[in-house]
């Protein structure tokens, strides 16, 4: 059998029980488990070693090899009852590599990972002592030919106390951790916000006196509305109203299939993702030409940005037609940041023909990543020089 019981010799008279271990992981919800220690779990083969342990613990179990020890403890996971040992002995002889691995399983599961793991450094030499210390494997290395019955029942106690409060530490500092990264990522929505906020009303009252202006010339131009109202997908595939300067002359949208040729992201395959976007596009009106190349068609979103549509960061929102494309699980991940007037694409890759779908797309996902208030600054600082485009895409 790969799970060796104790030898019966002169243990005969002693009772050995499997135990079950109970992992927190089996469970759909976490619910508190009361776990009994009993008894010792020894891998090796030195049959004096193992009288002692069961002169101290009275019960227990020996397996041949830390592998075999493993995909034992591995079906007493699966088991009902809630029995852990209390500590688990290894001879040292075996590989460094399978002691490592052992280890690293007891620590990967939450009703393991307590039960101190102790080497035996009987017959290693001091370079092998010394890789083990430095790696810092098992939790104890001791000599167990050095120790009588009493000394080890005080070490295992004295093991077990630290083992349960370094696990102990370890919940309290994720919990502060996970606690941290909430407090950091509210903090970061409020700065946001209220930069927005702030950044959006000053400029709205600012360029008022623009506004006028730029709709003054787009009306005398050509005859339509003065604002492009377009529905958009923003954070979380959200639907709302997005404003720009009209640049097209009206009815421009219902020509978009004969100049689909046009398209600098190339004619829709019908797989994959899908943007229009058109160099020299024949639908601009001079006065949108001139509103493009400076970015002044954009200046109406400081309106979405005051009614929390949008961030003046962010990946742009799109269009449905192109949001429809990128639901996938491997594109949809841009839609996790906010939608924004400027954001790491612009920056990067604006008015540069030869930018792929992949690399735009590739570009929102790692803003998506970083997104934190410090990038959004960097973003905005990095914005004015590439508001001036080279073309009228």
């Amino acid at each position: 059998m790969d799970f060796t019981i104790l030898p019966k010799t002169t243990l005969r008279s002693r009772n050995f029980t499997r135990y079950a271990v109970k992992s927190y992981y089996n469970r759909p919800e976490p619910v508190a488990v009361e776990y009994s220690n009993s008894g010792f779990f020894y891998i090796g083969n030195d049959s004096a070693n193992i009288e002692k342990m069961v002169k101290v613990f009275k019960r227990g179990y020996a397996s041949q090899t830390p592998e075999n020890a493993k995909l034992e403890l591995k079906r007493c996971l699966e088991r009902e009852s809630n029995v852990i040992p209390e500590i688990i002995f290894c001879e040292g002889h075996f590989d460094f590599s399978a002691i490592k691995n052992f280890y690293q399983f007891l620590n990967s599961h939450e009703s393991l990972s307590s039960i101190p793991f102790v080497l035996d450094a009987t017959g290693l030499s001091e370079k092998e002592l010394s890789h083990y210390r430095k790696n810092k494997l098992p939790d104890e290395i001791i000599f167990l030919e050095d120790h009588d019955s009493e000394s080890l029942l005080a070490k295992t106690q004295f093991f077990r106390k630290v083992k349960l409060r370094a696990n102990e530490m370890v919940i309290e500092r994720n919990h502060i951790d996970l606690s941290m990264k909430a407090v950091t990522v509210r903090t970061h929505s409020v700065l946001k916000r209220t930069l927005d906020i702030a950044v959006a009303s000053l400029a709205l009252l600012l360029l008022s006196p623009l506004f006028v202006l730029i709709a003054l010339a787009i009306r005398i131009e050509s005859k339509g509305s003065v604002f492009y109202i377009s529905k958009r997908a923003g954070r979380g595939y959200r639907i709302f109203d997005f404003y720009k300067f009209r640049t097209m002359f009206v009815g421009a949208d219902a020509q978009m299939a004969q100049i689909s040729h046009l398209n600098q992201y190339g004619a829709d395959s019908g797989a994959g993702p899908v943007f229009f976007k058109i160099n020299n596009d024949p639908r601009i009106t001079r006065v949108g030409a001139f509103l493009r190349n400076s970015s002044l068609d954009e200046l109406p979103q400081l309106l979405n940005v005051l009614l929390g549509d949008m961030s003046l960061v962010g990946n742009r929102p799109l269009p449905l037609y192109e949001a429809a494309t990128l639901t996938t699980d491997q594109w949809a991940k841009r839609f996790m940041a906010p939608a924004g007037i400027t954001g790491l694409w612009q920056i990067t890759k604006r008015g540069k023909e030869e930018m792929s779908v992949e690399e735009r797309i590739n570009l929102d996902i790692d803003y998506a990543d970083k997104n934190n208030f410090i990038y959004d600054l960097w973003i905005m600082a990095n914005t004015p020089s590439a508001l001036i485009q080279k073309s009228n895409a």
